[in-house]
């Protein structure tokens, strides 16, 4: 059960290659970020390799996207 999340996670980052708009690129990786954050911690002994760098840039695209939340948006 634990690998599915990993595979989860590992879709999300390769789907957020194929978008356009940075945005949904943002939206996608987060999620993948987040799905990777999990897999760290359940798995043992845990991945803090895989956990620490996955948590920073979660913080980073929630960062970018609240502050693109009050841009006008791209065409």
């Amino acid at each position: 059960m634990i690998a599915y999340i990993g595979y989860l996670a590992s879709a999300c980052i390769v789907l957020g290659f194929m978008m356009k708009k940075v945005q949904h690129i943002r939206l996608i990786n987060l999620v993948g970020c987040i799905c990777f954050v999990v897999y760290g911690f359940l798995y043992e002994p845990k991945l803090w390799p895989v956990i620490i760098p996955n948590a920073i840039i979660c913080g980073i695209q929630v960062f970018y996207l609240l502050k693109s939340s009050g841009e006008p948006r791209e065409k």
